[in-house]
Protein backbone atom coordinates (compact mmCIF):
# COMPACT_ATOMS: atom_id res chain seq x y z
CA UNK A 1 0.00 0.00 0.00
CA UNK A 2 0.98 3.37 -0.95
CA UNK A 3 1.87 5.08 2.39
CA UNK A 4 2.45 9.16 2.40
CA UNK A 5 6.00 9.13 3.14
CA UNK A 6 5.67 7.55 -0.45
CA UNK A 7 4.15 10.24 -1.58
CA UNK A 8 6.57 12.77 0.53
CA UNK A 9 9.65 11.68 -0.50
CA UNK A 10 8.97 11.10 -4.25
CA UNK A 11 8.12 14.51 -4.65
CA UNK A 12 10.86 15.75 -2.81
CA UNK A 13 13.66 14.02 -5.26
CA UNK A 14 11.69 15.13 -8.10
CA UNK A 15 11.38 18.64 -7.24
CA UNK A 16 14.69 19.00 -5.76
CA UNK A 17 16.32 16.22 -8.60
CA UNK A 18 18.54 14.94 -6.17
CA UNK A 19 18.47 12.02 -3.15
CA UNK A 20 20.66 14.32 -1.33
CA UNK A 21 19.06 17.16 -1.25
CA UNK A 22 15.25 15.70 -0.90
CA UNK A 23 16.82 13.95 2.22
CA UNK A 24 17.90 17.42 3.47
CA UNK A 25 14.81 19.21 2.74
CA UNK A 26 12.82 16.34 4.87
CA UNK A 27 15.28 16.26 7.88
CA UNK A 28 15.89 12.67 6.96
CA UNK A 29 18.76 10.92 6.01
CA UNK A 30 19.75 10.16 2.24
CA UNK A 31 19.35 5.87 2.95
CA UNK A 32 15.62 6.71 4.20
CA UNK A 33 14.74 8.20 1.01
CA UNK A 34 16.15 5.51 -1.11
CA UNK A 35 14.43 2.81 0.72
CA UNK A 36 10.98 4.65 0.39
CA UNK A 37 11.52 5.37 -3.54
CA UNK A 38 13.09 1.72 -3.83
CA UNK A 39 9.23 0.51 -2.32
CA UNK A 40 7.23 2.68 -4.04
CA UNK A 41 8.78 1.88 -7.38
CA UNK A 42 8.16 -2.11 -6.16
CA UNK A 43 4.21 -1.06 -5.49
CA UNK A 44 3.55 0.93 -8.62
CA UNK A 45 5.67 -1.99 -10.74
CA UNK A 46 8.33 0.14 -12.31
CA UNK A 47 10.96 2.87 -11.82
CA UNK A 48 10.00 6.14 -11.30
CA UNK A 49 13.88 7.58 -11.65
CA UNK A 50 16.89 7.34 -13.88
CA UNK A 51 19.76 8.12 -11.49
CA UNK A 52 23.36 8.46 -12.54
CA UNK A 53 26.26 10.38 -11.50
CA UNK A 54 25.70 13.89 -12.09
CA UNK A 55 21.25 13.48 -12.17
CA UNK A 56 18.18 11.74 -11.13
CA UNK A 57 15.33 12.43 -13.42
CA UNK A 58 11.96 11.15 -14.22
CA UNK A 59 11.62 8.45 -15.92
CA UNK A 60 8.25 8.14 -17.94
CA UNK A 61 6.27 6.58 -15.39
CA UNK A 62 7.77 8.61 -13.02
CA UNK A 63 6.42 11.69 -14.75
CA UNK A 64 2.98 9.63 -15.46
CA UNK A 65 3.14 9.50 -11.29
CA UNK A 66 3.66 12.75 -10.71
CA UNK A 67 0.66 14.72 -10.90
CA UNK A 68 -1.01 11.58 -8.94
CA UNK A 69 1.78 12.13 -6.16
CA UNK A 70 1.08 15.82 -5.96
CA UNK A 71 -2.78 15.49 -6.01
CA UNK A 72 -2.72 12.71 -3.29
CA UNK A 73 -0.13 14.87 -1.00
CA UNK A 74 -2.70 18.12 -1.39
CA UNK A 75 -5.83 15.58 -0.63
CA UNK A 76 -3.88 13.88 2.43
CA UNK A 77 -3.37 17.96 3.72
CA UNK A 78 -6.65 19.10 3.43
CA UNK A 79 -7.20 15.81 5.20
CA UNK A 80 -5.20 16.46 7.66
CA UNK A 81 -7.03 19.78 8.40
CA UNK A 82 -10.66 18.55 7.96
CA UNK A 83 -13.16 19.49 11.08
CA UNK A 84 -10.07 21.58 12.44
CA UNK A 85 -11.03 25.29 13.81
CA UNK A 86 -9.48 27.88 11.28
CA UNK A 87 -8.40 30.73 13.72
CA UNK A 88 -6.77 33.89 12.18
CA UNK A 89 -3.48 33.61 12.48
CA UNK A 90 0.16 34.85 11.24
CA UNK A 91 0.98 34.15 8.34
CA UNK A 92 -2.38 34.24 6.93
CA UNK A 93 -0.68 34.05 3.23
CA UNK A 94 2.26 32.45 2.52
CA UNK A 95 4.30 33.68 -0.44
CA UNK A 96 6.49 31.93 -2.47
CA UNK A 97 8.75 34.18 -4.67
CA UNK A 98 11.58 33.32 -7.54
CA UNK A 99 14.79 35.24 -6.30
CA UNK A 100 14.47 37.14 -10.37
CA UNK A 101 11.49 39.19 -9.62
CA UNK A 102 12.73 42.92 -8.88
CA UNK A 103 13.02 44.70 -5.75
CA UNK A 104 10.32 47.40 -6.74
CA UNK A 105 7.94 44.98 -8.53
CA UNK A 106 7.98 42.74 -5.39
CA UNK A 107 7.40 45.57 -2.90
CA UNK A 108 4.66 47.13 -5.01
CA UNK A 109 2.61 43.63 -5.11
CA UNK A 110 3.58 43.05 -1.29
CA UNK A 111 2.15 46.22 -0.12
CA UNK A 112 -0.86 45.60 -1.88
CA UNK A 113 -1.27 41.82 -0.07
CA UNK A 114 -0.30 43.10 2.66
CA UNK A 115 -3.28 44.99 3.10
CA UNK A 116 -5.44 41.82 3.37
CA UNK A 117 -3.36 39.07 4.40
CA UNK A 118 -0.37 38.52 6.84
CA UNK A 119 2.39 37.44 4.57
CA UNK A 120 5.36 35.45 5.17
CA UNK A 121 7.97 35.30 2.11
CA UNK A 122 9.45 32.13 0.95
CA UNK A 123 12.16 32.56 -1.66
CA UNK A 124 13.43 29.50 -4.18
CA UNK A 125 13.12 28.73 -7.62
CA UNK A 126 10.43 28.24 -9.84
CA UNK A 127 10.89 24.16 -9.56
CA UNK A 128 11.41 24.40 -5.93
CA UNK A 129 7.86 26.66 -5.58
CA UNK A 130 5.81 24.68 -7.40
CA UNK A 131 6.08 22.05 -6.08
CA UNK A 132 5.66 23.64 -2.37
CA UNK A 133 2.55 24.85 -3.97
CA UNK A 134 1.47 21.48 -4.66
CA UNK A 135 2.18 19.86 -1.33
CA UNK A 136 0.85 23.03 0.24
CA UNK A 137 3.62 24.50 2.02
CA UNK A 138 2.72 27.93 0.38
CA UNK A 139 -0.56 28.97 -0.84
CA UNK A 140 0.63 31.58 -3.75
CA UNK A 141 3.76 32.29 -5.95
CA UNK A 142 4.82 34.96 -7.66
CA UNK A 143 6.88 33.29 -10.01
CA UNK A 144 7.46 32.25 -13.80
CA UNK A 145 4.55 31.01 -16.22
CA UNK A 146 5.01 29.21 -19.47
CA UNK A 147 3.65 31.12 -22.66
CA UNK A 148 0.43 29.94 -22.68
CA UNK A 149 -0.20 29.51 -18.73
CA UNK A 150 -3.05 30.86 -17.41
CA UNK A 151 -5.26 31.24 -20.70
CA UNK A 152 -7.43 28.33 -21.07
CA UNK A 153 -10.49 29.07 -19.27
CA UNK A 154 -10.50 25.50 -17.05
CA UNK A 155 -10.24 25.68 -13.51
CA UNK A 156 -6.29 25.36 -13.35
CA UNK A 157 -6.26 27.87 -15.16
CA UNK A 158 -7.94 30.21 -13.06
CA UNK A 159 -5.55 29.85 -10.24
CA UNK A 160 -3.09 31.63 -12.66
CA UNK A 161 -3.01 35.42 -12.66
CA UNK A 162 -0.23 37.08 -15.77
CA UNK A 163 1.44 40.04 -14.61
CA UNK A 164 4.10 40.69 -16.84
CA UNK A 165 5.63 39.52 -20.20
CA UNK A 166 9.24 41.40 -20.85
CA UNK A 167 12.61 40.35 -22.56
CA UNK A 168 15.68 39.80 -21.44
CA UNK A 169 17.95 42.35 -22.78
CA UNK A 170 21.81 43.88 -22.20
CA UNK A 171 21.82 46.07 -19.55
CA UNK A 172 24.93 48.80 -19.57
CA UNK A 173 25.93 51.78 -17.33
CA UNK A 174 24.55 55.12 -18.96
CA UNK A 175 27.88 55.69 -20.22
CA UNK A 176 28.48 52.99 -22.21
CA UNK A 177 29.31 53.55 -25.78
CA UNK A 178 25.81 51.34 -26.90
CA UNK A 179 23.77 53.27 -24.22
CA UNK A 180 21.92 54.62 -27.20
CA UNK A 181 21.73 51.88 -29.56
CA UNK A 182 18.53 49.48 -29.95
CA UNK A 183 20.32 46.31 -30.66
CA UNK A 184 24.01 45.02 -30.04
CA UNK A 185 25.88 42.54 -31.55
CA UNK A 186 27.52 39.64 -29.40
CA UNK A 187 30.75 40.34 -31.17
CA UNK A 188 30.59 43.84 -30.34
CA UNK A 189 30.72 43.45 -26.35
CA UNK A 190 33.15 40.57 -26.99
CA UNK A 191 36.06 42.22 -24.88
CA UNK A 192 33.36 43.76 -22.24
CA UNK A 193 33.68 42.82 -18.73
CA UNK A 194 30.58 41.32 -17.31
CA UNK A 195 28.74 40.45 -14.14
CA UNK A 196 27.33 37.11 -13.84
CA UNK A 197 23.62 37.03 -12.67
CA UNK A 198 24.00 33.07 -10.80
CA UNK A 199 20.39 33.54 -10.01
CA UNK A 200 19.23 34.05 -14.17
CA UNK A 201 16.77 31.31 -15.02
CA UNK A 202 17.83 31.36 -18.37
CA UNK A 203 21.67 31.21 -17.40
CA UNK A 204 23.18 28.21 -18.51
CA UNK A 205 21.33 29.28 -22.31
CA UNK A 206 22.76 32.22 -22.35
CA UNK A 207 26.38 31.16 -21.22
CA UNK A 208 26.33 28.45 -24.06
CA UNK A 209 24.82 31.79 -26.76
CA UNK A 210 27.38 33.90 -26.08
CA UNK A 211 30.43 31.03 -26.49
CA UNK A 212 28.45 29.91 -29.54
CA UNK A 213 29.13 33.02 -30.68
CA UNK A 214 32.49 33.41 -29.73
CA UNK A 215 32.54 35.81 -26.86
CA UNK A 216 33.92 34.39 -23.58
CA UNK A 217 34.00 37.31 -21.59
CA UNK A 218 35.60 38.46 -18.04
CA UNK A 219 33.73 38.53 -14.86
CA UNK A 220 33.93 41.63 -12.30
CA UNK A 221 31.44 39.57 -10.35
CA UNK A 222 29.88 36.14 -9.97
CA UNK A 223 26.25 36.76 -7.42
CA UNK A 224 23.38 34.84 -6.87
CA UNK A 225 22.62 38.54 -5.27
CA UNK A 226 20.01 40.18 -7.74
CA UNK A 227 20.08 43.87 -6.14
CA UNK A 228 24.08 43.76 -5.99
CA UNK A 229 24.94 42.34 -8.88
CA UNK A 230 22.09 45.17 -10.89
CA UNK A 231 23.75 48.15 -8.58
CA UNK A 232 27.33 46.97 -10.25
CA UNK A 233 26.37 47.54 -13.49
CA UNK A 234 25.01 50.78 -12.46
CA UNK A 235 28.24 51.98 -10.63
CA UNK A 236 30.11 50.66 -14.55
CA UNK A 237 31.63 47.78 -13.20
CA UNK A 238 30.32 45.35 -15.92
CA UNK A 239 27.34 44.47 -18.49
CA UNK A 240 25.41 41.97 -18.08
CA UNK A 241 21.40 40.26 -19.28
CA UNK A 242 18.51 40.40 -17.58
CA UNK A 243 14.91 40.50 -17.41
CA UNK A 244 14.06 44.19 -18.34
CA UNK A 245 12.04 45.13 -15.30
CA UNK A 246 15.51 44.40 -13.43
CA UNK A 247 17.50 47.10 -15.25
CA UNK A 248 18.27 49.72 -12.44
CA UNK A 249 18.48 53.95 -12.56
CA UNK A 250 21.93 54.64 -14.31
CA UNK A 251 21.59 52.16 -16.66
CA UNK A 252 20.71 51.50 -20.24
CA UNK A 253 19.19 48.65 -22.19
CA UNK A 254 19.24 47.24 -25.56
CA UNK A 255 18.15 44.03 -27.54
CA UNK A 256 21.06 41.60 -28.44
CA UNK A 257 20.78 40.33 -32.10
CA UNK A 258 20.24 36.94 -32.20
CA UNK A 259 19.13 36.14 -28.69
CA UNK A 260 15.38 36.96 -28.55
CA UNK A 261 14.76 34.98 -25.23
CA UNK A 262 11.80 36.61 -22.46
CA UNK A 263 9.74 35.67 -19.68
CA UNK A 264 6.57 36.06 -17.94
CA UNK A 265 5.76 36.61 -14.44
CA UNK A 266 2.58 35.97 -12.81
CA UNK A 267 1.11 34.74 -9.79
CA UNK A 268 -0.10 31.61 -9.06
CA UNK A 269 -2.45 30.08 -6.64
CA UNK A 270 -2.13 26.55 -4.84
CA UNK A 271 -4.40 24.04 -3.53
CA UNK A 272 -4.39 25.09 0.35
CA UNK A 273 -5.04 28.91 -0.74
CA UNK A 274 -7.86 29.73 0.75
CA UNK A 275 -11.16 29.56 -1.87
CA UNK A 276 -12.92 32.01 0.48
CA UNK A 277 -10.23 35.11 -0.25
CA UNK A 278 -9.92 34.46 -3.70
CA UNK A 279 -12.31 37.51 -4.08
CA UNK A 280 -10.23 39.50 -2.70
CA UNK A 281 -6.92 38.22 -4.23
CA UNK A 282 -8.51 39.06 -7.50
CA UNK A 283 -9.63 42.67 -6.42
CA UNK A 284 -5.97 43.42 -4.85
CA UNK A 285 -4.40 42.00 -8.22
CA UNK A 286 -6.32 44.31 -10.24
CA UNK A 287 -4.73 47.27 -8.39
CA UNK A 288 -1.60 46.10 -8.90
CA UNK A 289 -2.01 45.11 -12.63
CA UNK A 290 -3.39 48.43 -13.24
CA UNK A 291 -0.22 50.29 -12.11
CA UNK A 292 2.10 47.47 -14.16
CA UNK A 293 0.83 49.28 -17.74
CA UNK A 294 1.87 52.64 -16.43
CA UNK A 295 5.03 52.78 -19.24
CA UNK A 296 7.92 54.62 -19.01
CA UNK A 297 9.90 55.25 -22.57
CA UNK A 298 13.34 54.45 -21.83
CA UNK A 299 16.53 53.54 -24.29
CA UNK A 300 14.56 52.52 -26.41
CA UNK A 301 12.84 50.06 -24.62
CA UNK A 302 9.94 50.48 -22.66
CA UNK A 303 9.86 49.86 -18.81
CA UNK A 304 7.29 49.44 -15.75
CA UNK A 305 7.13 52.60 -13.91
CA UNK A 306 7.41 50.84 -10.56
CA UNK A 307 7.72 53.26 -7.95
Amino acid sequence: MIKRAHVRHFLAVADSGSFKQAAARLHVTQPTVSTSIGELERLVGSPLFVRDRRHVRLTETGGAFLPIARDLEAGFRRADQFGRPMPEQWPGLKLGVIPTVSGPMLERIAHELARDFGIELVEGPDRDLRGQLASGKIQLALTLLDETEGDDQDEAASRVHPLLDEPYVLVMPESHRFANAAEVAPQDIAGDIMIARRSCEVLQRTSRFFTDAGVRPRFALRSENEDRCMRMVSAGLGITVAPLSLAPARTATADIVGYGLRRRLGLVRGPAFPEETAERLTATLEIVTASLPSLALRSGHVLPNLP
